[in-house]
């Protein structure tokens, strides 16, 4: 049996070895097939991206680029490193934060947020280096994790609206309507009712056809989307990658800052990866899975150089689930999607005519998505309920998603303390909100 065995191994092909086909009982054909599907369904990070970033003064055709070769290389790493079915990108939310918070609101250079972004996903690399990730994410409270995603969500959607001018400022009311007869406004909605109702009909590609199908009708009725070809030479990139600015980020109102960003990835990253592994049948009942401290390296070291890179934090992608539903179980098919995203770096005259106002279907189901954990927060326990909406509600409101992770943890603490349930929280809830209490005494 040991020599059959053998010789088999020995006429199966390289990629067959490498990944495991057999054992995983599946093929190449199936991989590349889920590959595809993966792709298809979280390609338009590379429009999406580029537009928000491109917001704070960033050239957002060197942003396309770059986000697709930092997705590329990302999902290439993950699936030949830790050979798991899993694909990275930059993350939905953050970048939003760094565009609209940090840059927009805060005033801070993009050159200066994009810092804060870096150090936040290195902080989250130390965390995978210790071992501590799951530590942390294991005596995090749960209803400051549903808080943080929910809150997250509620804070994309106000940007969405607002870049189809949905929703617009006011004085005396902070916010109004917009114009319901204007270009953007109404094809901004259309763009929202395709997703989500393709999505309900189970079409992976929604958000994508919505893409397609308004930037078309924008062509056709708006002046200002003009078409520029298809195929080209990927412009210069030089302008965005390796633009670091290490000068005073460590004041303390920035600390605050890179923690938010370390959680947010530590959250966002951390659930994907259990929830992809269990779906593909690779997780045992602890959420533990094969090559998890290999997974950790890759997502941390991708997020970093994605900073570094001008293309905000890089994080595991849920997306990746579509791709394990028509049959993905191996490193392949992340492999797959990579060289994809990898290809795409000549589409960038596309970037150029896609509207703003075409992301607003995107951002505004991502918020959906986001907000739809606060089901299962306990809400017949002030204890746990109330720090969960006071951190959901603290990141649209403030719009900044700090303040809600800093309001989060302080009220968890001071709920549980007051109410003589002191025993219930950990070492690491108290430190988080001390930590951020200091933030505002000392600001």
């Amino acid at each position: 049996m040991k020599t059959i065995y053998s010789t088999s191994i020995k006429n199966r092909s390289f990629l067959d070895r490498y990944f495991q086909f057999q054992e995983k009982k599946t093929s190449l054909k199936t991989e590349l097939v889920a590959s595809f599907t993966t792709f298809i369904t979280m390609v338009y990070i590379i429009f999406v991206n580029p537009k928000i970033l491109g917001d704070t003064g960033m050239d957002s055709q060197a942003v396309f680029v770059t986000t697709a070769l930092i997705t590329g290389v990302a999902c290439m790493a993950m699936g030949i490193i830790a050979k798991l079915p899993i694909a990275l990108a930059p993350g939905m939310g953050i970048n939003a934060y760094f565009a609209y918070v940090l840059v927009g609101s805060m005033g801070l250079t993009w050159q200066t947020g994009m810092t804060l972004i870096f150090l936040g996903a290195a902080g989250l690399f130390l965390l995978s280096v210790f071992r501590l990730r799951y530590w942390m994410i294991a005596n995090i409270p749960f209803s400051i994790r549903i808080g943080v995603s929910s809150g997250c969500g509620l804070l994309i959607t106000l940007i969405g609206l607002h870049n189809a001018g949905i929703i617009v400022a006011e004085p005396n009311t902070m916010v109004k309507l917009g114009n319901p007869t204007s270009i953007p406004f109404m094809l901004g909605c259309l763009s929202f009712l395709l997703v989500v109702i393709l999505a309900q009909r189970g079409w992976n590609s929604s958000i994508l056809i919505s893409f397609i199908v308004v930037t078309l009708i924008g062509w056709a009725i708006d002046p200002n989307v003009i078409y520029h070809g298809v195929i080209s030479i990927p412009p210069d990139i030089s302008g965005v990658v390796g633009q670091l600015n290490f000068q005073n980020i460590f004041e303390i109102s920035l600390v605050g800052i890179i923690i938010s960003v370390m959680l947010i990835n530590l959250f966002e990253s951390s659930g994907t990866f259990i929830a992809v592994t269990d779906k593909a049948g690779l997780a045992d009942e602890n959420g533990r899975y094969p090559n998890q401290q290999r997974s950790l390296y890759v997502d941390s070291t991708s997020s970093a150089l994605g900073a570094a890179m001008g293309t905000s934090a890089v994080t595991a992608y849920v997306e990746s689930a579509s791709g394990v539903a028509v049959g993905g179980r191996t490193g392949m098919m992340a492999v797959g999607v990579g060289i994809l995203f990898l290809c795409s770096i000549f589409l960038s005259p596309l970037e150029k005519m896609v509207p703003l106002y075409a992301t607003t279907g995107a951002l505004t189901y991502i918020g959906v998505l986001m907000a739809s954990d606060l089901a299962r927060v306990k809400w017949d326990d002030l204890t746990e309920s109330v720090p969960a909406f006071v951190c959901t509600i603290m990141m649209p409101f403030t719009f900044t998603i700090t303040e809600g992770i800093a309001t989060g943890f302080i009220t968890f603490v001071s709920m549980k303390v007051f109410t003589g349930k002191f025993k219930e929280l950990t070492a690491c809830t108290i430190v988080m909100a001390i930590l951020f209490l200091a933030r505002y005494i000392l600001l």
